[in-house]
């Protein structure tokens, strides 16, 4: 066989350990190439302008007769060498990364409590006082506003009232409440249609930079725990109860534009229509990226109907038969065609799962309360917290004026895409 026949065998099998397996460049020189059958590793010597070496068997064996293993193959990949005009330049592939305001963000995060209780006071006081007969109850936008700095502190209903005496010093509020008055009010169900409007509002301000959109789910675990009697093993089993919220985020913000909390075992399907609706109603879509849960061709259809394009790769044993959708065959042909443009941009998806980590990582991925109703409640409180957080941000980031209203007076300016 020829020396070009075994080169063109290993580069293809190099170009295979490029796509699949992890690279490392060593600080002391050199790259840390894995083995493709899993078992160990290989140091290749490849700085660009002298001749490459590999320690693997193979290469010692055929490296004189100018035979490449596939693992030097592999480093080629990374590393790209293009001749132009006799001279020889070196084009690494590097990942991308994005300039942050530094100025901005440092201002955000040093005035961001003071910012979140005003702009949580500015919405919670528009909300309907129910009238009941008898003694007069607490102020009931005045309570969700506790709930709300009782979920942003990550503190017990107990520790959290200093922060009360706080929003009570400040005006906030009109009188400190009990700690048990929040919590009885967790288990109101008619808080949760409260805090999915608030939620909704918290997100108008950006009404006009968001026009790309992401759609996925995440779970929040809970205190509670399902127990059964496993008869194939013969042993009692138990497992931690948590819940699933479907969200969707823009890509540009991570400001959540509409959510539905469900049970562990809700398909991600089911919600699509719901979540894509809602957010239609505020914003204007251009695209919706969303992951192979939500490949059907009811879901394209209804993303093509309000002239959205949607990002949603397709499963291995789909086929481009329209069976009445267009948009089906339509986007089944370009993610055929075009698949590198296609995930440039489906890969905005991996900004709802940015979004959930924000969450997570700054008000917790498991809530305290005790009962579903809570539990949900909580969960939405996090939402709102989180959604007040990315506005706080753009105010200085985009130099915004919020006015939490279903038609804000001060809009944010149009971003571009880039």
């Amino acid at each position: 066989m020829e020396i070009e026949q075994l080169n063109e065998i290993r580069r293809q099998r190099g170009m295979q350990i490029a796509m699949t397996s992890r690279i490392m460049k060593r600080e002391k020189g050199g790259y840390v190439v894995p083995s493709q059958s899993g078992d160990g590793a290989y140091i290749v010597k490849y700085d660009g302008m002298i001749m490459p070496e590999c320690e693997c068997p193979d290469y010692e064996k055929r490296g004189i007769l100018g035979v490449f293993c596939k693992h030097i193959w592999a480093v080629e990949c990374m590393v790209e060498k293009q001749t132009k005009n006799g001279k020889t330049t070196i084009t690494k592939t590097v990942k991308v990364t994005y300039p942050q305001d530094w100025s901005a963000y440092n201002q955000a995060q040093t005035s961001e409590t003071v910012t979140f209780m005003s702009l949580l006071h500015d919405m919670t006081k528009n909300v309907s006082q129910p009238y009941v007969f008898g003694r007069p109850s607490l102020n009931l936008g005045e309570v969700v506003f506790c709930s709300a700095m009782k979920v942003y502190s990550t503190l017990s209903s107990r520790r959290t009232m200093m922060n009360y005496k706080t929003a009570f010093e400040n005006g906030y509020i009109s009188k400190i409440p009990h700690f048990n008055a929040v919590s009885k009010l967790l288990n109101k169900k008619e808080l949760s249609d409260i805090l999915l409007r608030l939620i909704t509002v918290s997100s108008m301000p950006l009404k006009s930079v968001e026009t790309s959109f992401a759609v996925d789910s995440t779970g929040f675990s809970t205190c509670r725990f399902d127990r059964w009697y496993n008869f194939k093993y013969g042993r009692d089993v138990n497992s931690r109860i948590w819940l699933k919220a479907h969200a969707v985020c823009g890509t540009k913000t991570n400001i959540i534009t509409a959510v539905k909390i469900t049970d562990a075992h809700s398909h991600d399907s089911k919600e699509f229509a719901g979540l894509v609706g809602k957010t239609a109603e505020n914003f204007t879509i251009n695209e919706l990226s969303g992951d192979k849960a939500y490949n059907s061709r009811d879901n394209l259809e209804l993303i093509g109907s309000i002239k959205a394009t949607p990002y949603i790769p397709f499963r291995d044993n789909s086929t481009g038969r329209a069976r009445g959708s267009t948009v089906w065959k339509k986007m089944y042909h370009y993610f055929m065609f075009n698949r590198e443009e296609f995930l440039q941009h489906y890969h905005k998806r991996s900004n709802i799962e940015t979004t959930f980590n924000m969450i997570k990582a700054k008000f917790g991925s498991s809530v305290r309360s005790k009962n579903m109703t809570a539990q949900v409640n909580e969960i939405l409180l996090k939402i709102l917290c989180h959604n007040l957080c990315c506005v706080i941000q753009e105010m200085h980031e985009l130099d915004i004026s919020p006015d939490f209203c279903t038609q804000s007076q001060n809009p944010a300016p149009k971003v571009d895409d880039d």
